[in-house]
């Protein structure tokens, strides 16, 4: 499961995807600007793998106080 930031990370990559998509449709295609999504897409693979790495915690239930005897 990826955390908040990953998620963040994939939606923005996905967004940049549609607007440089649509951008070369109309205006035609600029280099630097893929460049820069396959960046953006490696350094988001990078967080998703790195989240998918680490073992996720398990909350620490606190322990109730022994009653007095």
């Amino acid at each position: 499961m990826m955390s908040g930031p990953t998620k963040t990370m994939g939606v923005i990559t996905f967004a940049a995807l549609v607007l440089i998509t649509t951008y070369t449709v109309a205006l035609g295609s600029s280099g630097w600007l893929w460049f820069g999504w396959v960046v953006l897409g490696v350094a988001t693979i990078g967080m998703a793998a790195a989240d998918a790495g680490e073992p996720h915690a398990r909350p620490v239930r606190p322990r109730r106080p022994k009653p007095h005897s």
